[in-house]
């Protein structure tokens, strides 16, 4: 092939390529608790979006992505159901354990 006709992948393919990387951790960590998951795509800063999972069995998890179009695609590639936030419905099925509990309750306000 030569360099006239190489053409360097489109920004999406880009995306996508992350995105299905990211994925494949979502999928497993629904596989491992519960078989499904729900999850809230967060910005967490100009440069990061943060992907909070919780599968079916409470257990939550995080995964951070480089962009938010990015986050929101992996979330829906590993077949989470999204949420617009992490109340109601979606926090009351977060089991917290003795790791959280001991480290809340280090924080004073």
């Amino acid at each position: 092939m030569s360099a006239e006709t190489a053409t360097p992948a489109a920004p999406d393919a880009r995306v996508e390529r992350r995105a299905k990387r990211i994925a494949k951790h979502l999928s497993s960590f629904a596989a491992q608790h519960g078989g499904s998951a729900d999850g809230v795509v967060e910005y967490v800063g100009r440069t990061a979006t943060r992907i909070v999972v919780v599968g079916a069995d409470g257990t939550w998890g995080d995964q951070v992505a480089p962009t938010y179009a990015i986050g929101r695609r992996a979330a829906e590639i590993a077949g989470l159901t999204l949420h617009e936030d992490f109340e109601g419905e979606l926090g009351l099925k977060v089991k917290t354990g003795p790791y959280e509990w001991k480290r809340m309750a280090g924080i004073q306000i």
